[in-house]
């Protein structure tokens, strides 16, 4: 096990693109589109994430970076989330003012069900829009789904689908639309903070840096709102999922498909 840690840090070739892709957007540098009375802030790491994509369908990166990248990802992710935690300290009596509603929270992603799920089965997606939609298709999701339905049932394969799409596209959207609501909406911007905590640490981050780039003054507290909800959605989006994300769309999948049946039916014997 140390062996392979040490290969992980021995890989220069990784180390290398890596730099090069920092320098690269760090000189490209954070740039605005207006869009009506928002703005679309694009900052260096959306273009990281591009650059990285386009570069893993080159000969730059072989298959080796490709896997060794997965892993050191992850051990950066945690420096961030240590981060956010020393973070969160200083704002300690804004966070506590706002309790009820950092616990209250993951009810509000639960939404997202009763949007997802609907729009999966008009588009003609079968019980793959189960493991699709019942919630943010992270690692504790798709383990959760896995132990429950197996990887190749039509549940594991819709939220194998929406982990790959997630973690490809994700931090481009969380990114791209964190920056715009935030300046179009009249909402504060610790509600949008509070809203970057969905159980990615990498998604969070992403949401973060336009919210910080549009209210540079409140750097410390939208930093620590957003660690501290990301902390809160980790630990308690797996037993939402469990307890009510996951039965919730088995039921509203069951209920949708009968009455969506019964009407082809019924519209067969017209």
């Amino acid at each position: 096990m140390a062996g392979q840690a040490l290969n992980l840090w021995k890989d220069w070739r990784l180390h290398g693109i890596v730099l090069a892709i920092v320098i690269v957007t760090e000189l490209i540098g954070t740039h605005g589109i207006t869009v009506g009375p928002g703005v679309i802030l694009l900052l260096p790491m959306l273009y990281a994430v591009i650059i990285g994509l386009i570069l893993y369908f080159t000969p730059v990166v072989k298959e080796k970076q490709s896997k060794n990248a997965e892993t050191l990802v992850f051990l950066s992710v945690a420096l961030l989330i240590a981060k956010f935690g020393v973070q969160a300290g200083p704002a300690m009596p804004e966070i506590i003012a706002a309790g009820p509603a950092f616990i209250l929270q993951e009810f509000g992603n639960l939404g997202t069900i009763f949007l997802a799920l609907p729009l999966a089965i008009f588009l003609g997606i079968k019980r793959e829009s189960i493991g699709m939609t019942h919630s943010i298709a992270r690692e504790a999701n798709l383990a959760l789904i896995t132990d429950k339905y197996g990887l190749s049932s039509a549940e594991g394969r819709g939220v194998m689908a929406m982990y790959i799409f997630g973690t490809v596209f994700g931090s481009i959207f969380m990114g791209l639309l964190s920056g715009f609501l935030a300046t179009v909406t009249p909402l504060h911007p610790l509600s949008f903070a509070m809203a970057t905590g969905i159980g990615s640490g990498s998604m969070a981050a992403a949401a973060l840096g336009p919210l910080v780039a549009a209210f540079p003054e409140m750097k410390e507290t939208l930093t620590a709102f957003s660690g501290v909800s990301n902390l809160i959605s980790s630990v308690t989006g797996l037993y939402m999922s469990i307890f009510i994300g996951l039965p919730l769309t088995v039921k509203l999948y069951e209920v949708m498909t009968k009455k969506k049946n019964n009407q082809k039916q019924d519209s067969k014997g017209v």
